[in-house]
């Protein structure tokens, strides 16, 4: 049993990029250095896990799948993947960031986990918004989570958080802390709230709030190809609050936060009668929900 005295088991001070990376090769080597650039800045301001935004290096509005082709490359053996590698390396940092991968024919929006030490896995979103069904394939490698000297860490990216059973299925698996990657676009409005917050951000504190699990959130800012970006990256606590501030919807920034990892193992207790792990009717939820039962029935 631990308590506020006790020292962290695993101290560390995170830190989420929002930048305005834009589409086009011609801006691919630009996107890279950017990523690179604010990621050094983190790690001057003592960053030791930092998180890019989805397709970091590519920007997101691509004209058609040829092009999203054009912009992609391999996992973990392309030169992106390589330069974050280096990077983990000579900084002994862990980085997420998100990229177009090509595995032979088939396009993924990606998310990848490199540490000091190198490649550590990768995720593949499954839930693709809008004209990624175009030229992404939806993702195959379940909602893994990695092991690693920090903690555990899982990915997921954008329009998945939009989807509870992601981040269940990650904390289920003891996830320490997600790594949540993301375009988040402008819908119709309302877009934000009067505290300036979106919805996604919303989404991210319930998910962080219910499953005691910290949630790093990069989103990108700026416009791409007329498609706008909502910032409002955050890092939410276990307790589902951010720490610290929200960003901006226009600012390129990166927000800090000091937390240890692991104290997301400790037993979400609301009261003498109630946590969230033994009120969870688990006997109840399969048989109800009918995943295993076949198609739904029309209503």
């Amino acid at each position: 049993m631990t308590d506020a005295t006790d020292p962290p088991a695993s101290p560390a001070r995170v830190a989420v990029v929002q930048f305005d990376p834009q589409v086009g090769l011609d801006n691919h080597k630009a996107n890279a250095e950017r990523a690179l650039s604010f990621a050094t800045r983190a790690v001057q301001d003592g960053a030791t896990l930092i998180v890019l935004p989805e397709l970091a290096t590519t920007g997101y509005s691509f004209r058609d799948r040829f092009e999203a082709y054009e912009h992609a490359e391999g996992v973990p053996d392309g030169a992106t993947v390589k330069a974050w590698e280096s990077f983990s390396r000579e900084h002994g940092v862990h980085l997420v960031g998100g990229l177009a991968e090509r595995d032979g024919m088939r396009l993924y929006d990606t998310a990848v986990l490199v540490g000091p030490d190198g490649y550590i896995g990768h995720y593949r979103k499954a839930h693709l918004w809008n004209r990624e069904k175009l030229w992404f394939t939806p993702g195959d490698v379940g909602f893994p989570v990695f092991e690693t000297s920090i903690g555990r860490i899982g990915l997921l990216i954008c329009w998945d958080i939009w989807f509870p059973e992601v981040p269940r299925l990650l904390a289920q698996q003891g996830a320490d802390i997600i790594c949540s990657v993301n375009n988040w676009v402008w819908t119709p409005p309302p877009i934000f709230d009067e505290a300036g917050r979106c919805m996604a951000a919303y989404l991210t504190m319930t998910a962080a709030h219910v499953n005691n699990v910290f949630i790093a959130a990069a989103n990108r800012v700026g416009t791409d190809r007329g498609a706008r970006f909502l910032g409002c990256s955050l890092i939410a606590g276990t307790n589902g609050w951010p720490i610290g501030r929200m960003a901006g919807a226009e600012e390129e920034t990166i927000l800090m936060a000091d937390i240890d990892i692991v104290s997301a193992r400790s037993a979400p207790i609301w009261n003498q009668l109630n946590d969230l792990v033994r009120d969870r009717r688990a006997d109840l939820y399969d048989p109800m929900l009918g995943y295993t039962l076949g198609p739904a029935m029309p209503r």
